[in-house]
């Protein structure tokens, strides 16, 4: 499913391609490269808050540490 995100910084739409219907991490703009927390649930954008590049950073590692372990 791909959920449809407008920046609130820049204001320009993407796609969040999601397997599940909920998600909780890291966004960055493609158009700003602005850093963001989103939270996704039943299939709609709940929250997208701004994060700096250091938070962002320690969310993805998280991320990929938790799809890691997922596979095992």
């Amino acid at each position: 499913m791909i959920i449809k995100i407008i920046c609130p910084s820049c204001n320009s739409e993407s796609g969040f391609s999601l397997a599940n219907s909920s998600f909780e991490g890291p966004y960055r703009c493609w158009q700003c490269r602005g850093n963001f927390v989103i939270k996704i649930a039943g299939n709609k954008l709940r929250s997208c808050e701004p994060i700096s590049q250091e938070e962002f950073d320690r969310l993805q590692q998280e991320l990929a540490l938790k799809k890691k372990l997922e596979k095992k």
